[in-house]
């Protein structure tokens, strides 16, 4: 079932939310807020023509030229060209830098890759590519510049843009701690430049379903929420393989992946988080299981590894087009491995997590994040005065930059679940919209955001900024804090004067509450 496309009514505010009632579903510019194409698959529809239009194109310059630049890459050399300009790229990593200009010049555009001039340490130290960044963004003047380096990176280059006078545009987590969040806030008020954090599953239409029921008031007031997110032994493992298996990295899991989780509460209950405690652990990728599962290892990687014929978590660099493409053929560069053996002593992140989240508006959230499943996807389950609503998702098995026939965060087929169960009455299911690609159809509607120069009104307030990236790392980056003292964290002690975000109205506490029949 595709969103329903009643046209928005008249006046309707521009990237505003919509007055909600409690009981009503209000459903208007759905389809519009989506883009999508009555009957056609939702990908398809968008990618099959190019956007034209007589605005002037923006200018925009990449850094980070890893898996993850990829999307916006082919974006702004395909679909989008002709309201969006490529002016330059940088890496640590001269080979990447390479790869990512000579896909601009088979586009037909002629861009300068920048990367530094001396030889890199395995896993980049950022700070040594600021002159180049610097150099690359005085020449070209871009009007946006994308971030899509190694996480804990992100704020050098967010905080460098912002003051040499970009609007900025930054993958997932914003940033990996509370200090860097505020280095990076502070630079945006300072500046008053733009920063956006592409939260893609909240544009997944099936999750922007569930938005639309909990601000219907199908259920009432959320009282608290049970959430549970599995990683499988394909995607799952891949973290402990790559740069992610370090804190100083990535922030962990916590922050990396349920960066994406803690912004889909968020934004679902249209809540702040107050405390966090959590406990974490790493059981399953460790030296003890590699003998368990019958190994003499760990070993440095899978591409020199003595057990490959053994292991059932083996990768192969050389025969896979991905990962010899981005990876294998650049390591000369920074002797960066992508296939280090998950099992190595030296990974510091954990691979089972739990997290208690309380909200501003009264709610707690129950979370839970285990890396070392039979099955990928999620399970959540809202509480509500009225009722309860339960979603899930089964997604397709996927290994970044693996060419596997699945997209990042695609939904297997038939893997969408929703059902509301009123109090005292039976349970309804729901016929869930639909997404196709990856992140559950995210992406596409995420890049027409980003891109188009006047976007659909949106009642659900997708876009997020740097108040929604912070508000979203900061469970994270509280939750390791407690991993570690065992005690409770409160966000207001993290970042002091931390602003709300923009979100959609919700059912209020103040609001009656019908009696439940007999």
């Amino acid at each position: 079932m595709l969103p329903p496309s009643n046209p928005a009514p008249s006046g309707a505010p521009s990237r505003a939310a919509l007055p909600i009632g409690r009981r009503a579903f209000v459903k208007t510019a759905a389809a519009a807020a989506f883009g999508l194409a009555a009957g056609g698959s939702i990908l398809g529809a968008a990618a099959a023509a190019p956007v034209t239009t007589s605005a002037p194109r923006r200018r925009y310059a990449i850094v980070g030229c890893g898996s993850r630049q990829q999307i916006y890459l082919d974006a702004i050399l395909g679909k989008y060209k002709a309201v969006a300009e490529l002016v330059g790229v940088c890496d640590m990593n001269e080979g990447r830098a390479k790869r990512s200009q000579s896909l601009a010049a088979a586009a037909g555009v002629a861009v300068k890759a920048w990367f530094p001039s001396t030889p890199n340490p395995p896993v980049p130290d950022f700070d040594r590519l600021i002159p180049e960044f610097e150099t690359m963004v005085r020449e070209t003047r871009p009007d946006i510049v994308i971030v899509t380096t190694v996480d804990s990176s992100h704020d050098l280059y967010l905080v460098r843009a912002m003051e040499l006078g970009c609007d900025t545009i930054t993958e997932k987590p914003m940033t990996t701690t509370a200090e860097k969040c505020r280095r990076i806030l502070d630079a945006q008020k300072r500046t008053g430049k733009k920063v956006r954090v592409t939260f893609n599953y909240r544009y997944s239409p099936p999750r922007t379903q569930v938005k639309d029921l909990l601000m219907s008031g199908e259920i009432g007031e959320i009282l608290s929420v049970d959430f549970q997110w599995q990683l499988n032994t394909h995607h799952g493992a891949d973290y402990f393989r790559r740069w992610h298996r370090n804190k100083k990295n990535s922030g962990g899991l916590m922050l990396h992946k349920a960066t994406h989780h803690f912004d889909l509460v968020n934004w679902w209950l249209s809540a702040m988080p107050v405390s966090v405690v959590a406990m974490g652990k790493r059981d399953f990728y460790t030296p003890e299981m590699s003998r368990r599962l019958g190994l003499a290892g760990p070993h440095e990687r899978c591409l020199a590894c003595p057990e490959a014929e053994k292991c059932g978590f083996h990768i192969d660099m050389r025969g896979t087009p991905g990962f010899r493409d981005f990876y294998l053929d650049h390591e000369r560069h920074d002797r960066y491995f992508r296939d280090r053996c998950l099992f190595d002593p030296g990974i510091d992140i954990e691979d089972t997590m739990n997290v208690i989240v309380s909200y501003d508006t009264g709610a707690a959230l129950n979370y839970t994040l285990n890396a070392f499943n039979s099955w990928e996807g999620y399970t959540i389950a809202f509480n509500g005065t009225q009722g309860r609503l339960e979603h899930s998702i089964t997604e397709q098995i996927y290994v970044n930059g693996a060419d596997s026939d699945a997209a990042q965060g695609a939904i297997k087929a038939g893997g969408v679940k929703t059902r509301v169960i009123p109090l005292r009455d039976n349970a309804r299911e729901i016929t869930p919209w639909e997404g196709a690609g990856s992140h559950g159809g995210g992406d596409t509607r995420l890049l027409d955001d980003i891109f188009l120069p006047h976007p659909a009104p949106d009642k659900y307030l997708h876009d997020s900024d740097a108040r929604a990236g912070a508000a979203s790392i900061l469970v994270g980056a509280a939750a390791n804090i407690s991993f570690d003292t065992g005690a409770a964290v409160r966000i207001a002690d993290m970042v002091k004067g931390l602003e709300r975000p923009a979100y959609p109205p919700m059912p209020s506490r103040a609001d009656p509450v019908p009696m439940p029949p007999r």
